[in-house]
């Protein structure tokens, strides 16, 4: 494959693969039939005070109060160009009209006017029509623009490379849970928050991972070339806003991580003596944020997984759920990705008869469950206490936050 790079061009993604080898991962594994590629409504292009006409779906709503106490609907739509933020006044009982109908529909037709307040749009709704007709709602969500082809091929090449039993419990996993896998996204709002954000982000972890252990020979060092990137970057995000002219709008990607960075490379550093084992952290990252399949909800969502966990459930609960946005999962949030990635590595195990020792069972529980880094991050361990749980970490840090600097994602 032609040479690429990653992360401003500093990671080299180079792997070897025959045409051959590229069709039979894509027999095995096709990628997902994304909703074809249209043209909505989408508010960024939109300037202050135009009127919009447009068919959205829900992703979830709350009654708020104003300042002056009057109620108000704070409503969070999505399409296929990304997220629209809206709202609608309670001038003439619309809250009490309109409440039942966005607890019952997913699909609706909006007109409204387009507001922007300190850099940010968003629509006052004056008119919200539930939608009758038989629409799928995956067709409204987003999803991303990237190769999903090459993406797809990228991650089983890279777990191809992987030993016996590492390799084993991840084509298990993705034997099973591929169909999901390949469209889910990895949040709801942060970052990756589209369909095949989840494959996405796992892909991209990987490529530092591979950076910091294949490319470099020393990961220490490697590290420190990665924070020296971002330290360059976040220079630049402040040159170039230094030079508009104009007050700071933009939320800067880099700002408050350079410390951090350096605070995890402190907390590797314990571990010199150690080295890190590759197929470990490859077979973390993969179930780093698989737990996300039962955490987040959406259109074309299946609850296989709920099955697999919890074979003696009762799930018929799950039958007639409305789906619609991208929103947290009633049942999953209780949970967390964390803790799921977790159960859903033994269950794997379990399930296929995979024999590794139990230092290996452990040493990947333990990087999926302190993959944040931080208890106050969502971490489940107070800090990383291997060099493979710092190095899960710091990749899932960079990838999370470099992905709001892509043009394409």
């Amino acid at each position: 494959m032609p040479d690429q790079a990653y992360f401003y061009e500093f990671i080299p993604i180079k792997y070897d693969i025959s045409a051959e080898e590229r069709k039979e991962i894509l027999t095995r594994f096709p990628p997902p039939a994304l909703p074809d590629s249209e043209e909505y409504f989408g508010l960024q292009h939109e300037v202050q005070g135009n009127h919009v006409q447009t068919r959205v779906l829900l992703n979830d709503f709350q009654v708020q109060l104003t300042k002056t106490n009057k109620q108000f609907l704070k409503i969070r739509f999505s399409n296929n160009a990304g997220m629209i933020q809206a709202k609608m006044w309670d001038n003439q009982g619309e809250v009490d009209k309109y409440q039942p109908l966005l607890e019952k529909y997913a699909v609706f037709d909006i007109e409204g006017i387009v507001d922007e307040f300190r850099g940010h749009k968003s629509v006052t709704i004056n008119q919200l029509t539930p939608c009758d007709e038989a629409i799928n709602p995956f067709s409204l969500l987003a999803y991303t623009r990237q190769n999903m082809d090459d993406l797809t091929v990228e991650l089983f090449t890279y777990l191809r490379e992987l030993q016996p039993p590492f390799m084993d419990i991840s084509f298990a996993a993705m034997d099973r849970f591929w169909d999901q896998f390949r469209i889910r996204p990895a949040a709801k709002g942060y970052h990756h928050n589209y369909l095949g954000g989840l494959l996405k982000h796992t892909v991209g972890l990987m490529r530092f991972a591979r950076y910091i252990l294949k490319l470099e020979s020393d990961p220490f060092k490697a590290v420190m070339k990665l924070i020296n990137v971002v330290e360059k970057a976040y220079k630049k995000e402040l040159w170039t806003q230094f030079q508009t002219n104009e007050p700071i709008q933009q939320q800067f990607v880099w700002k408050d991580t350079i410390d951090h960075l350096y605070h995890m490379l402190q907390g590797m550093m314990g571990y010199k003596e150690a080295t890190p084992n590759y197929d470990t952290i490859l077979t973390s990252i993969l179930f780093h944020d698989i737990g996300k399949l039962l955490e987040y909800d959406h259109a074309g969502k299946t609850f296989d997984t709920f099955t697999f966990l919890f074979p003696t459930a009762d799930i018929s609960e799950t039958e007639n759920r409305k789906q619609a946005g991208i929103t947290m999962d009633a049942l999953g949030a209780r949970v967390g990705h964390i803790p799921y990635g977790v159960l859903m590595l033994a269950r794997i195990i379990e399930t296929e008869r995979i024999s590794l020792s139990l230092t290996e069972i452990h040493e990947m529980s333990h990087c999926i469950l302190c993959h944040h880094g931080l208890p106050e991050w969502g971490s489940c361990i107070r800090s990383p206490q291997s060099i493979e749980g710092y190095i899960i970490h710091i990749v899932d840090f960079l990838d999370s936050r470099y992905e709001n600097t892509e043009m394409i994602k």
